[in-house]
C-alpha cells in the first residue's frame, strides 16, 4: 500500500488536510501519515482541536518554531529531510503557501518523491507578499495540481503545466467548512467565549460585524492602521463590531494609539468552532484573510476584503466577496452598501460542494497505483 506524507505547519492547514484525512479514512487504499512542521505554535491546537476536525493527531511534530522566513524554512528542511531519508514516503501533499508548503516540497523533490499540491495555481501578483513566492516555488517543481477555480488552473497552463497534471476539485477549506458547520448544528455554543456578544447583538434582530487584520501591509505601518482603524470606527458607529485581534495586531493598536471607538469589540484569538460560530451569522465580514474570503463565499456571508489584490478572484467574480484596498472611504462605502440591503448576492462557485477531497484521494489513487 503506497504511503502518502500530509504536510501541515499551521493551525489553518490543518482545516484543509482534515477533508483529505477522512476521504483517505473512507478509501482505505492508501496509507497516511499526518507530518505537523511546528512552524507554528498555537495552543488551540490540542487533543480537542483534532476532535473539531474528526481527525487524529499528529503522527509527527517536527518543532520547527520560529525565526526569520530564511531560518524557518531552512529548520523544516532539515527536519523533513531527515524524515523523508529515515522512512520514505511515496509521495508527499503540501496544501496552501505558508512556509512549510515550500521547504517541504523542495526537500521531497530533491530526494525525488513526488509532490502533490492542494491549492495549487493561486496567484496574487504581488511580489512582496511571502506567500506568492511560496505558491510560485511549488507549483514551480510540483506533479500533481489540485486546483481550487478556474483562474489557477489558467495560470498552471499559462506556465506550463500539463494538462493531465491540472485537477479542478473544488476546494478542500469549503469541504471542511460545511462539515464544521453542520457539526456545529449539534453543538452547544453556549459556552463560547463571544456567545454573549452574539446573543445580545441579535436580540430583537439586531445585527453585528466580525473583523479580522494580520497582513503585515495593513497593521505593521502605523498611517495604515490609522486608516484603516478609521473606517472601523466609522463602521462601528452604524453596526457592532467584534474584532478577534491576532497579538501582533493589538500591540500595534497599542502602540500607534489607534482608538477603534466604543462600538468595535475587541477579543483574543478564537478556536475554529468558536469562530466560525461568530462570523457565520454575521451581516457582513471585514478581512485581510485569503481563506476568510473563501469561506464567507462558502457560506453566503458578505465579506469586504480590505487588500488591494486577491489570489481568489473567483469569491470577487462569483461569490460574496467585494474587493475594496485600503481607501477608507471604499471600506466604508462598501459596508454601508451591504447594510442597505444593496451587497452582492453571491453564489458557491463550481465544484465548491464539500467533495474536493474525494475528488483528490481518487486522483491520488490512480496516479500512485
Amino acid at each position: 500500500m503506497p504511503v502518502l506524507y500530509l504536510v501541515a505547519g499551521a493551525r489553518p492547514n490543518f482545516m484543509k488536510i482534515a477533508p483529505i484525512v477522512r476521504a483517505l479514512q473512507a478509501h482505505g487504499g492508501i496509507a497516511f501519515k499526518i507530518i505537523h512542521t511546528g512552524q507554528h505554535y498555537d495552543r488551540e491546537m490540542n487533543e480537542v482541536f483534532f476532535e473539531e476536525l474528526g481527525i487524529p493527531e499528529p503522527d509527527l511534530f517536527m518543532a520547527a518554531g520560529g525565526g526569520s522566513h530564511a531560518a524557518q524554512t531552512a529548520k523544516i528542511m532539515v527536519a523533513f529531510e531527515d524524515l523523508c531519508l529515515a522512512e520514505r514516503p511515496d509521495a508527499v501533499l503540501v496544501v496552501g503557501d505558508v512556509n512549510s508548503t515550500l521547504a517541504c516540497s523542495i526537500v521531497a523533490k530533491k530526494l525525488d518523491i513526488p509532490v502533490a499540491h492542494v491549492e495549487a495555481g493561486l496567484r496574487s501578483g504581488d511580489m512582496s507578499m511571502p506567500e506568492e513566492i511560496n505558491r510560485l516555488v511549488t507549483d514551480s517543481i510540483s506533479d500533481w495540481f489540485f486546483v481550487t477555480e478556474p483562474s489557477a488552473v489558467g495560470h498552471l497552463r499559462r506556465e506550463g503545466k500539463a494538462e493531465a497534471a491540472i485537477h479542478y476539485v473544488g476546494h478542500v477549506m469549503v469541504d471542511n467548512v460545511l462539515y464544521q458547520a453542520d457539526k456545529l448544528e449539534r453543538t452547544d455554543t453556549a459556552g463560547f467565549e463571544t456567545a454573549a456578544f452574539k446573543a445580545r447583538c441579535q436580540e430583537g434582530g439586531g445585527r453585528y460585524g466580525v473583523v479580522t487584520l494580520h497582513r503585515p501591509s495593513n497593521v505593521d505601518d502605523a498611517a495604515m492602521m490609522a486608516r484603516i482603524g478609521g473606517a472601523l470606527r466609522e463602521i462601528g458607529a452604524q453596526l457592532p463590531l467584534i474584532f478577534p485581534v491576532h497579538p501582533r495586531t493589538r500591540a500595534n493598536l497599542e502602540r500607534f494609539g489607534v482608538d477603534l471607538g466604543p462600538n468595535v469589540t475587541l477579543v483574543g484569538p478564537q478556536a475554529y468552532m468558536a469562530f466560525l460560530n461568530l462570523w457565520k451569522d454575521a451581516a457582513l465580514v471585514l478581512t485581510d484573510s485569503g481563506g476568510l474570503q473563501e469561506e464567507t463565499t462558502a457560506l453566503g456571508v458578505p465579506c469586504v476584503t480590505i487588500r488591494e489584490n486577491t489570489e481568489r478572484p473567483v469569491t470577487v467574480d462569483e461569490g460574496t466577496n467585494v474587493l475594496v484596498g485600503t481607501d477608507p472611504a471604499r471600506i466604508v462605502a462598501a459596508a454601508e452598501a451591504i447594510l442597505r440591503g444593496e451587497g452582492k448576492a453571491g453564489r458557491r462557485p463550481h465544484l465548491w460542494d464539500g467533495k474536493a477531497a474525494e475528488r483528490i484521494v481518487a486522483a491520488l489513487d490512480k496516479a500512485l497505483a
